[in-house]
This record gives C-alpha cells, sequence and structure tokens, in this order.
C-alpha cells in the first residue's frame, strides 16, 4: 500500500508506477488467496511496492497462471517450477491441463523488444469452440514512461522470460468445477508484450533492436520499441488456422483490463479476418474490467510531466507512437486527432457489429487511481467519496443500452481468470450462468427460435452504494490482513461517517433498500 507520508518524489514514482500498470486492487481483498496457483509469491519491486509475480491472477488483468521450469532464453522470470513429470501423467483421452507455448510463425511481429510474440495454448480434440484471451497491463506512451516500464515489468515488453507452460483459472480452467461452460474448448492465451493496449501496428525495427536498459555502456537513443499488438493478434489467428480454428463454431474474443479494451478494438477485425479465411464460426467479445470512463481531473494540457497524463492524453500520445488503429466504422466518427475517444466503450458500442458482453464492477479500482484515489491507503476528501458514488451512476449509464451487461456493485477490479467467479452473484445469478444464457440467446437468434425465459444476462446492481453486494470480494486491510467493512474502511480513511450521513451504528445498509444475492 502507498505509505500516508511521502516525499513529492517519492508520491511521483509511486504515481507513475500505479498509472503505468493499472493494476488491480489497491484495497487487497481476501479472494486473492484464491487466484494463487501452488507457488505463488510476491517479489520486491525496486521502489519497494509489493507486485504479483507470474503465478498470481495477474493484477494487469491477465490469469493466474503456473509456468514450468522450461523457458525460452533468458531466465524464467517469477514463474514457479512445476513438479517433475509435470503434464506427463495424463491418461489417453484426458483432456491437457496446461497450455503450451507456441511463438509465432511470422518473425518480423514481435514484441517491444524485439523478441518472438506468441500464444500459448490447449486443444481440446473434437471442440469446436475457441476462447482466445488478451493479457492487461495498461501502456507505455513515450519513451520515458516505455524506458521505465521496461526496467520495471520487462515481461510486459519481452518473452525472454516466458515459461514453456501455463495453467489458468477462472475461465481459463480446465476445470468443470470452476469453469462450468468454457473447460471443454480450446484456450488461447495471448501474453502482452506491445505495451499499446492491442493497437499498435508498428514496423519492426532494423536493425532488431537490443533489449533497453540491460546494457549500461548501450546508447538508449540507438535503439527502437516496436508496437504490434493488433498486428499479433491477426498472426495468432493465422497459426490456429492448422490447429482447427477455421472449423470453430464459436470463436470468443476475451480480455481483462487493456486486454479487454483490446477486445474492444480488434472485435469487428478479427470477425472480418476468420469471414475471409471461409470460417463460419460466430465470433463475440468479452470485455472483462476494460469498459472505462473519461477521467474527471482537471490537468495540466498536454501533460508537460508524463505522470501527470490522464488516460486520454496517455492515448492521444500513444496512438501516435504506436501508429495505432481503432475500428474503421468508429473513426469515421470523429475527426484527425479525435480517434483516441474509440478507446472508451460507451463511445465505441454503437458502432460494434459483433455480440459483446461487458463485465464491469460498478467501482472498478483502476478507474479510481486514474482520479489519484487510492483506497485505505491515503486520506480521502469528502469530494473524493462524492466521486465514488457517481462513478457507480455514471457507469450505470453508460452500460444501459449494451445488450449483455454483469455489473456487481463493488469495489475490485477484473472478474473472469479469478478461481471464485462463480461466487460473484447479480440479482441472483452468477457471472458463469448470465454467459451461458447470453450463449444460448445468441444460438436461439442465429437458429430463428424463441429466446429462453428466465435466463437474464443483462445484470447491473441497482443498490447505489459501493460493496451493498453481499457477494463483493471482502475488503482486507493489506497492512494486518483483518477484513474490513466499508465504514471502517471510509472512517480509517479519514472521512467523519455523520457529516455523510451516515450513522456508523446502522452502516451503509441503512441507506439502501434491502438486497439479497446482489442487487
Amino acid at each position: 500500500m502507498l505509505a500516508h507520508h511521502c516525499s513529492t518524489q517519492d508520491m511521483k514514482i509511486l504515481g507513475l508506477v500505479a498509472f503505468l500498470f493499472l493494476l488491480g486492487p489497491i484495497v487487497c481483498q481476501n479472494n486473492r488467496q484464491n487466484n494463487v496457483k501452488t507457488g505463488g509469491k510476491s517479489t520486491k519491486k525496486s521502489d519497494g511496492t509489493q507486485a504479483a509475480d507470474v503465478n498470481q491472477s495477474s493484477a494487469e488483468g491477465g490469469a493466474a497462471v503456473t509456468g514450468s521450469s522450461r523457458n525460452r532464453g533468458g531466465g524464467n522470470r517469477g514463474a514457479s517450477v512445476a513438479p517433475a513429470g509435470a503434464g506427463s501423467t495424463r491418461t489417453p483421452g484426458q483432456q491437457p491441463e496446461e497450455m503450451r507455448l507456441h511463438f509465432l510463425k511470422n518473425t518480423q511481429v514481435t514484441c517491444n523488444d524485439g523478441t518472438a510474440a506468441g500464444f500459448y495454448l490447449r486443444e481440446v480434440r473434437g471442440s469446436r469452440r475457441w476462447l482466445l484471451f488478451l493479457e492487461g497491463g495498461w501502456c507505455c506512451y513515450s519513451k520515458e514512461t516505455c524506458d521505465f516500464r521496461y526496467q520495471n515489468i520487462p515481461r510486459l515488453m519481452s518473452s525472454s522470460g516466458w515459461s514453456q507452460t501455463k495453467t489458468g483459472s477462472g475461465i481459463l480452467s480446465f476445470q468443470a468445477e470452476e469453469n462450468p461452460h468454457w473447460h471443454n474448448a480450446n484456450i488461447v492465451f495471448i501474453p502482452y508484450c506491445s505495451s499499446d493496449v492491442w493497437s499498435g501496428t508498428g514496423s519492426a525495427p532494423s536493425p532488431p533492436s537490443r533489449p533497453r536498459g540491460r546494457d549500461k555502456d548501450h546508447n538508449a537513443n540507438t535503439t527502437e520499441y516496436t508496437f504490434m499488438g493488433s498486428l499479433i493478434i491477426r498472426e495468432v489467428i493465422k497459426d490456429l488456422i492448422p490447429k482447427g480454428i477455421k472449423q470453430a463454431k464459436v470463436v470468443m474474443l476475451t480480455g481483462a483490463s487493456a486486454g479487454g479494451t483490446g477486445v474492444l478494438l480488434n472485435i469487428d477485425r478479427v470477425a472480418g479476418q476468420l469471414e475471409q479465411l471461409g470460417a463460419e464460426a460466430q465470433v463475440r467479445g468479452l470485455v472483462d474490467s476494460g469498459w472505462f470512463l473519461e477521467s474527471k481531473q482537471q490537468r495540466s494540457p498536454n501533460c508537460p510531466e508524463t505522470i501527470s497524463c490522464s488516460p486520454e492524453d496517455a492515448i492521444k500520445m500513444g496512438l501516435k507512437l504506436w501508429n495505432g488503429i481503432v475500428p474503421n466504422r468508429c473513426r469515421q466518427l470523429y475527426k484527425k486527432g479525435e480517434e483516441w475517444q474509440c478507446f472508451f466503450g460507451h463511445k465505441l458500442y454503437s458502432t460494434m457489429t459483433s455480440p459483446l458482453f461487458v463485465v464491469q464492477w460498478l467501482f472498478d479500482e483502476e478507474q479510481l487511481r486514474v482520479e489519484n484515489i487510492y483506497m485505505g491507503s491515503q486520506r480521502m476528501t469528502q469530494e473524493q467519496w462524492q466521486y465514488i458514488q457517481n462513478l457507480g451512476r455514471e457507469l450505470k449509464t453508460s452500460l444501459s443500452d449494451v445488450t449483455a451487461v454483469f455489473s456487481p456493485s463493488c469495489l475490485s477490479h477484473t472478474m473472469l481468470t479469478k478461481s471464485n467467479w462463480l461466487t460473484f452473484q447479480v440479482k441472483g445469478t452468477s457471472l458463469p450462468r448470465a454467459l451461458q444464457c447470453w450463449d444460448k440467446n445468441l444460438e436461439a437468434a442465429r437458429n430463428n427460435r424463441t429466446p429462453a425465459r428466465g435466463c437474464p444476462f443483462h445484470l447491473v446492481d441497482t443498490c447505489q452504494w459501493p460493496q451493498c453486494n453481499p457477494t463483493c470480494p471482502v475488503l482486507v486491510d493489506q497492512a494486518t490482513q483483518q477484513e474490513l467493512t466499508l465504514l471502517q474502511l471510509l472512517a480509517a480513511m479519514g472521512l467523519d461517517l455523520q457529516s455523510l450521513g451516515i450513522d456508523p451504528q446502522e452502516g451503509v445498509d441503512s441507506l439502501v433498500s434491502p438486497i439479497s444475492n446482489g442487487g
């Protein structure tokens, strides 16, 4: 957690870390231990904050994964060692547990540092359903932010430390009890190493770039980063053709955090690519915690200090650096220089042609970070508390026209790859159930049948306060590991509850209508 008292320089550094990552839960939640596979641990970063290693549910919106001891070139950063013979005891006919690493056949499409991009694949023979997952991790948008990112989070810019296998959790799990409707699909995990919110089309450097920041005698100005996120997705689709994706019945492109925004930006392009290949699959999009709203903070124009950049300014700068692209139908709505608006789902959604399901906490912790609100780690003003309340209302409004939604009134970030994702409910319906209902509705529409009744998939909490849904992840004080109620958290952050009209004896529940099983 951030210290209560920091120097101005320390706060700038910590602010940059937070902004670069757009990483998940600011208030540590007790379900995190469920998101960690065997061997998970933490590593200290240079600024003293704790960074989840690759075994944890990636706070950038990635999957909870376990790396084996084998890797390609240059050390297995942060990956735990799998037991000897892991993955080799499978009996004939048993489905594979691990996703295996494949590097792209097109070696011209690379990670930021010129190392090979790729994907992890778990094939299920006979399955005609494919789930492609885009990892998250915000972006970099200038020389300063990219250099900082490469020094501190190299795995988001290079494949040099990728492990040979990964095991997914949540919707990426092979276990039916954890993943009832997608455990038997072909699962593709695409690591994020392009730092461009999956929008870049930058050409490869010539000569190939050397890893930045590794050689003290190397002049950093002589190298370039490449930004090829959109091209990586295109090449993954190409490489999956021999694996059978052309025969797919359903292809679902999904992602979390920046990966979720990547789904918004690329879903129609993926559908068009598969159609050109002659595939008859229905291509769908599933966005987890990538539906952001514009910042309300008043900031200096053109953000002279990169750490003060709003997401809008970061994307404006990034689009030029990345040679980024946005969907054509959205781009036509905005004049040149305004394409950044297509990174926001509520502006892009009406132009999309592919079916889309949006998963979004109403009080997303990363949305709060953008406004410099760090739950549990600093004093909170009444104005900040008012912003938090308004955020839930604004997100509800932005989702009102979205056909398929699951949006609990909770403080958290990302949901799909949490191993306890089955436990979250809105109006008595879990997320896996809502996705199944959406699936049935789409199939009924394709076959001109009447949709099933009593199977909802537009689920938005009606209660107004953070944590008013009883299935929310529990808030935990990271320092003491003690569970906190929302009122305890607000009081600890210095808010006068009575001045807010809250009776500490009765609590927030007295201000909202009775609820059960979520909102």
